[in-house]
């Protein structure tokens, strides 16, 4: 039997993408003023999201996570119809999506008896989880049972990493995802921080002052990681994520083209805009390199 995909918007991919595979995205909530919220990618749009923030750059947005109800109503929906499910959350250390669909899950489980539902902690967020879903869309489409697709997707999570960069570290202080200590210094020193997402957790990769220079540390330490691990990036799936700038993201990616081969003839990188979700404590200047393995590699 085959089963429905479902995503928190976290994924951040494209809506082409979205309807053509058929997957249901649960969306996260934006808000500017902290008191009135607005669903992501519903009623309001990721590229008004960046829009607003480069024209107010001392106003810090915040997101509220999808509801109990919100994953409740979409659970429903496929139990009722005896369909199985695998949800898709953003990493537990970001958001507490996962623990609202966990408790959805129980409660619909209480009506619905019989129900398969698979709730995945992804371990990784923006277009790496977006990369993780669609792997899983492959596992579908090639005819993995549910179980074998939950058993192949918390393997392959572990697979993820992104490499990126910011343009301040301003949204990561306000956020309180970066050390005090880091944090004042780069906001005295005015630095952009190389930082690498695993397995939920941020890592700093080292610093620039310059964003070129940033962005060149990006490719460098994407070279060193598949020089070091072994590993061929042929067998991974890769993307570009960028935030406000769509012409930065292509240019670097036609970076990354001209880097990577150099060590891999892997072409077509794809490029994807990383969300409100990651957004708000990236700011609008993210821009890195997202790569998670193929999982019949």
């Amino acid at each position: 039997m085959s089963f429905q995909i479902i995503s928190d918007s976290s994924c951040d991919l494209p809506q082409d993408i979205i309807n053509s595979k058929q997957i249901h995205v649960v969306p996260f909530y934006l808000s500017f003023d902290g008191e009135n919220y607005k669903k992501e990618g519903v009623e309001i749009e990721v590229r008004e999201f960046y829009q607003n923030m480069v024209d107010q750059p001392g106003v810090y947005p915040k997101t509220s996570m999808p509801s109990t109800q919100d994953y409740i109503d979409v659970f429903e929906l496929y139990a009722k119809q005896g369909i199985p499910m695998i949800c898709i959350c953003i990493s537990t250390k970001f958001s507490g999506s996962y623990n609202s669909a966990m408790t959805a899950k129980e409660m619909v489980l209480e009506d619905y008896k019989d129900a398969q539902i698979a709730v995945i902690d992804a371990t990784v967020n923006t277009v790496l989880q977006g990369l993780l879903v669609l792997e899983l869309v492959k596992m579908k489409e090639n005819s993995y049972t549910f179980s074998q697709s939950v058993e192949a997707i918390e393997t392959l999570k572990t697979t993820g990493r992104i490499i990126f960069t910011i343009g301040s570290v301003d949204y990561l202080k306000n956020g309180g995802r970066i050390g005090k200590v880091m944090g004042i210094a780069a906001g005295v020193l005015k630095i952009r921080p190389l930082i690498l997402l695993k397995e939920g957790e941020i890592f700093p990769l080292g610093i620039a002052r310059k964003r070129e220079k940033s962005k060149q540390m990006v490719l460098e330490q994407v070279k060193k990681y598949f020089a070091d691990s072994g590993e061929n990036p042929e067998d991974y799936e890769i993307c570009v994520g960028y935030g406000y700038d769509k012409e930065e993201g292509e240019a670097f990616a036609k970076e990354f083209e001209e880097s990577l081969a150099q060590y891999s003839s892997k072409r077509e990188i794809k490029v994807y805009q990383i969300g409100a979700a990651i957004g708000v404590h990236t700011g609008p200047e993210p821009i890195g390199v997202a790569f998670i393995k193929k999982y019949d590699k």
